[in-house]
Parts: structure tokens; sequence; C-alpha cells
């Protein structure tokens, strides 16, 4: 459908809406004017603007297949929505091998299916319970129907009523998952890592092998994880062990490393959104913005008394995203904090003011994610549709009916 454009009528006075792809020479200026009026919300409420840094299509160009779509009125933009399609695991299965093989009689392993995701959709208030937010979606399903995907997600707050019913009640989308964003601020001072910790960089080889090998059957996992680890936004993937199993001198690779690994380890990867866009809250009161600072200017002139301060969130700022975090051992939790602390530090020598993770609900190394509750969403929604029903059932059946497991994997793509 790409270069088509599809014009419908609408309300009482049969309103004219045309929905087409989004066109950077002709259309930023009017994108970002309907993000500015839906992002900034009531006079003197606290509210979250999202500067895209003049790219409205910086949050999916990273993908492997995108697309933008936007309503207009004449010659008035009063929509827009964003998708993407990737493979994901949607589950796993167990595989067999034959006797002439020196690997394991039967493994689990990946299976996959082509996902697309929705984000990004939004409506003139001035154009809203109109249709048009449905047309939207109704325009990118098709589209992701042409390019093969089998399931369609998208993520909202849990309390936004509007979006949760025109994707249930309208569209055909039912509540999936509810992962938890979890949103640590970034301190003047620096953090210390557990002594007894080792943090080691691993090359994107080793980090793809890693990956593969002890997360390829976790939900959502992308099968070109590859492309991601690859991504100039992607910082590092880091290891954590214990001090004097392996250090970055002593690291003899993945391969070596999963034949004899130490009895707990920890593994995360760092995502620069702060490249990608920034963030910024509005309609604080000057009361709270001067506690604010004066918690930042305590911090800065007695560092070492390590007081938590509350970042400047009233100017644009940015933030690292760490996706890929996993471990195993019965101190695997231990080296989670240890790599958060890392994350931490890393992200204050960038100049971000805060660092974010999502992970399911159920995430077994979740309590070790530091994070402050007020910055934090402890419960997202993710909403699904299966695109149609020719597709087989495959070995996982229909996957909108799936159970929830204990972790996700979070593609920073699409965060």
């Amino acid at each position: 459908m790409r270069g088509e454009e599809l014009a419908f009528a609408i309300g009482p006075n049969m309103v004219v809406v045309t929905v087409r792809e989004f066109d950077p020479s002709k259309d930023t200026e009017g994108v970002e004017a309907v993000e500015r009026i839906c992002e900034v919300g009531p006079s003197g409420k606290l509210s979250l603007f999202t500067d895209l840094h003049g790219d409205p299509i910086c949050r999916v160009r990273n993908s492997p297949t995108f697309l933008m779509l936007v309503a207009e009125v004449g010659q008035e933009t009063v929509g827009m929505i964003r998708g993407c399609i990737k493979t994901v695991t949607c589950g796993k299965k167990l595989h067999r091998h034959g006797k002439n093989t020196t690997e394991p009689a039967s493994k689990q392993v990946p299976v996959y299916t082509k996902l697309a995701y929705i984000l990004g959709l939004r409506v003139s208030p001035h154009h809203r319970r109109m249709g048009i937010g449905f047309k939207l979606v109704q325009r990118l399903e098709e589209w992701f129907r042409d390019n093969g995907a089998e399931y369609a997600y998208m993520a909202t707050e849990k309390d936004n009523v509007a979006s949760v019913k025109l994707f249930t009640d309208k569209c055909g989308y039912s509540k999936f998952r509810t992962p938890s964003i979890l949103v640590n601020p970034v301190f003047a001072h620096s953090l210390r890592p557990s002594s007894d910790v080792t943090v080691i960089q691993l090359a994107p080889n080793d980090a793809e092998l890693l990956y593969r090998t002890k997360f390829a059957t976790t939900e959502f996992f992308p099968r070109d994880v590859d492309s991601v680890l690859n991504n100039h936004l992607t910082l590092g993937t880091f290891l954590a062990v214990p001090r004097g199993s392996y250090s970055p001198d002593t690291w003899p690779g993945s391969l070596r490393f999963l034949a004899d690994p130490p009895s707990s380890w920890g593994l995360l990867s760092v995502w620069n959104c702060k490249d990608v866009f920034t963030l910024q809250v509005r309609g604080v009161s000057r009361v709270k913005k001067a506690i604010a600072k004066t918690t930042r200017l305590l911090d800065r002139a007695f560092p070492w008394l390590r007081l938590p301060s509350i970042p400047n969130f009233f100017q644009p700022f940015g933030f690292h995203f760490l996706y890929g975090l996993g471990g195993e051992g019965p101190r695997a939790q231990k080296m989670v904090r240890a790599l958060c602390a890392f994350a931490h530090n890393l992200a204050k020598d960038s100049g971000c003011q805060v660092v974010a993770t999502e992970v399911s609900g159920q995430e077994p190394l979740r309590c070790a994610i530091p994070h402050w509750k007020m910055l934090s969403c402890e419960e997202d929604l993710w909403c699904i549709k299966r695109l149609g029903e020719d597709y087989s059932d495959g070995a996982v059946g229909d996957w909108t009916k799936s159970p929830p497991g204990f972790s996700i994997f979070v593609d920073p793509r699409e965060f």
C-alpha cells in the first residue's frame, strides 16, 4: 500500500479525511504540531513532552521494516500512526537430535513468528471521536498483512481508557501482557559496584552467542538480535561475574564461557535513547522545581554523602535503556545490581538523567533492578491481535491465548 491514499468521509458534516504514507519533505511540521498538542496536556497538569529532534520516524527507523501513516483534513495533519514488523520468539518446542551428535538428545528451541508493533498513534484533540484513530489502525493493519505479519501488538498505559477501549473494543485486540517499566534517576555522584564482582564488556559476536544460547526461547526475543547488538545505538553488552572467575584480560570468549560458566553471572546491554529523542516534564510548580534543584546542589557539593537527588527533568533530558537483562545462579541478583550500578555511571558520564528498563511482572531478577516507584510504571499494558486465521497454529497454537512466562525480551528499537 506504499504510495496509496485512502480517503473517507466522517461525521455529520461528511468531513473528508485522507490517510496516506508520511512524506518527510512536507509532513514533518504538521506531525510535530500534533505531537505537541497531544503531549502537553491540560494547562496546569503534569505532562511529559517528547522531542523527536525533527525526525518523526526516529522511534521505528532502526526496525527491519517500518511505515508511518498520516491523516489529514484538507492540508491540515490531524493524526498519525507508526508501525514496524520483525520476527520474534512466540514460544518454544522440544527438538530431538539424532544419535550421531555430541549435543544433548533433546533441547528446547524457539518458535518464531512475524510480529507487527503499533506505536505513536496520535489524533488532534479537535478531531477526536470521529473514527480517525480507528481508520489509521485499520490501514496500518492492511500493510502488516501485506507484509506477512501474523500478529500485531501495541503498548499503552493501563489507565489510558481511550486507548484501551479503541484497541480492545473496536479493533479486536485482547489484553496480553503487563510488564513493568522501571526508571531510576541518575545522581550527581557515581555508584560503587560491588567489590567482589567483575564487569566485562563483550564484543558483539560474543554477546550474540550468549543471547542466542541462553535467551532465544524468551518471549519476544528478536531473531535479528545481531542487528540490535551491532546497531550504533547499542553502547555495549556487559557481563558480571564473581571476581576471580574471569576478567577482561582472561576472557576466553562466550563459547568457552558457556562450557565452563561461573556459579553465578548477570548480563545486560545498553541502548542510547538520548541520541534518538529527549523528554521533558512540564506543568511542575516552581516550589517543586526549587526542591529538586536543592537536592542536586547538595549532591554535587557533598558527593561522599551519596545523597539521592532529583535530576533536572524540567529541561530536555536523555536516557539510556537497559535491555537483554538476565542471569543465572544463586547470586544472579547481586550480579544484576552490580550491572545496574555500572550502567548508572555510564549514563552519568553520558549526561543522561535517568536509566530505564522494561521487564515482565514475573521477572525473577526484577527485585534486583533499582528504580524509583514515583518515576516507574509498575504495570504497563500490551494488547495483541491475530491478524489472519489462515495461518497455522504451529507448535504453540494461538499465541494470543498463551499464558505469560517469567521473562520477556524488550526490543530497544521499539521503546
